[in-house]
């Protein structure tokens, strides 16, 4: 797990795309920095805990093919 060190300014979904290129993401950074999760906009300098992407699956497989 690596970390993120915030700008004034930063959003979740900020903080998603500049550290893995894609908003869809936010709910991962929220799951592992439970004690942030009332902010809203942060303030320059919060340790935001930033964890490894799971592998995805392929969606276009049915499931009976996997």
């Amino acid at each position: 797990m690596s970390t993120y060190i915030t700008v004034q300014g930063d959003t979740w979904d900020m903080i998603s795309f500049r550290v893995y290129g894609t908003s869809k993401y936010i709910g991962l950074l929220m799951e592992n920095n439970y004690d942030l999760l009332d902010i809203f906009l942060f303030s320059a300098g919060i340790e935001i805990n930033v964890p490894e992407l799971p592998e995805e699956e392929e969606n276009d497989i049915p499931d009976w093919r996997k």
